[in-house]
């Protein structure tokens, strides 16, 4: 499951996490929450932002000659 947590500290700090994203799709997906919140003054990535997302290709073999 994906998920886009955001945390407000007493300090007015604003945290955002993402969970069950791979790759750079987390980036992409939480970018409205910077854009609304304000500027980004630190960012730590996980190993999931690593993580290629796999696309299904479908290969055929050829059946005849």
């Amino acid at each position: 499951m994906k998920e886009i947590i955001v945390e407000i500290k007493n300090d007015g700090e604003i945290k955002i996490e993402t969970r069950g994203f791979k790759g750079k799709s987390c980036v992409t997906e939480s970018e409205f929450l910077k854009k609304l919140l304000g500027r980004e003054t630190a960012r730590t990535l996980t190993p999931a932002y690593f993580q290629e997302n796999q696309t299904h290709t479908k290969k055929y073999l050829p059946l005849c000659g």
